[in-house]
């Protein structure tokens, strides 16, 4: 196990509705790193003043502007509504945008200090730069759990010489550390991470280049944390994890000073992280007045 910092679905429609795979049709430099991305974008909703974080305007320009800074070409996305959300802050002409095949939550309910607004649908999906090669396998649905309010996984390959499996997930929240038998949320967070645990070592021992990447809700770079010692246990072979960001301090809230976005690395995708690579992205706004509730994290890759 790693703790230094690396600064190293059946199938659905798509970002066209059509197709499962998406070949480069953009000049990008073959020996180019590639910048792998985190972000949870916190209730974007498809229309302005909808959802728990209702937005103007110019809020979705705020978004493009900090999404274009990024200069990312592979983006985990959480907490979105739908593609027209994503497509609002990412432009459909640079980024297909690959979204979770879960069907809308019923969840509904009010926003807490809110009122008169409801919490609206939150998927996980990707953005993903036209230029980079892709395709798609199926949704991760079992981190669901059968509970139709809790998000699915979204699993794509980045094609190359290389190729590299990326989950994109956002785990259950409210058991960010410890494991308090009374409290409901970590035996659900906990059963999630049996099927995390599989996916991992299905991937390590197919001999694959994989990250796991999103809202952990977790605080797993914590020393001893329960939920990270149990996935990252080098069996089978390959399934040894590394956490990006090591034990950096996340800055994007002063008073959180303990990532939940992780990436986490399995053996061959940590060899092939760029050193020093790992940042999280900090809005250049007073902390009341950042776009979203989470800072984007980035990795780059070597091809």
């Amino acid at each position: 196990m790693f703790r230094t910092p690396i600064f190293a679905l059946t199938l659905f429609a798509l970002a066209s509705g059509c197709a499962d795979e998406r070949q480069a049709d953009v000049s990008r430099p073959a020996s180019a790193p590639l910048k792998i991305t985190s972000w949870n974008l916190e209730h974007l909703a498809e229309r302005n003043g909808q959802g728990c974080r209702p937005r103007t305007d110019a809020d979705y320009a705020e978004l493009r502007r900090h999404a274009d800074a990024l200069g990312a070409d592979v983006i985990a996305l959480q907490e979105v509504e739908s593609k027209a959300a994503v497509e609002r802050v990412f432009d459909p002409a640079r980024y297909d945008v690959v979204m979770s095949a879960r069907p809308q939550s019923r969840r509904g309910g009010s926003c807490y200090g809110k009122p008169g607004q409801s919490i609206g649908h939150q998927a996980v999906g990707f953005a993903i730069r036209k230029g980079v090669s892709w395709t798609r396998n199926d949704d991760l649905s079992a981190l669901a759990l059968g509970n139709p309010d809790l998000r699915w996984g979204v699993d794509v390959t980045i094609a190359g010489r290389r190729p590299m499996r990326l989950l994109a997930v956002h785990l259950k929240s409210g058991c960010n550390s410890g494991r308090t038998p009374s409290d409901p949320d970590c035996p659900v967070l906990f059963d999630q991470l049996r099927v995390l645990e599989r996916w991992i070592d299905g991937r390590a021992a197919a001999g694959e280049s994989f990250a796991v990447l999103g809202d952990w809700n977790r605080r797993i770079a914590a020393s001893s944390d329960a939920f990270y010692a149990e996935i990252d246990d080098n069996a089978p072979a390959g399934a040894d994890l590394t956490i990006a960001s090591g034990n950096q301090a996340a800055g994007c809230k002063e008073s959180y000073r303990e990532f939940i976005d992780h990436i986490v690395l399995g053996a061959k995708a940590t060899a092939r992280m760029v050193p020093g690579s790992f940042e999280e992205y900090r809005y250049d706004l007073p902390e009341d007045r950042h776009p979203s509730d989470h800072c984007p994290i980035s990795i780059k890759v070597a091809p």
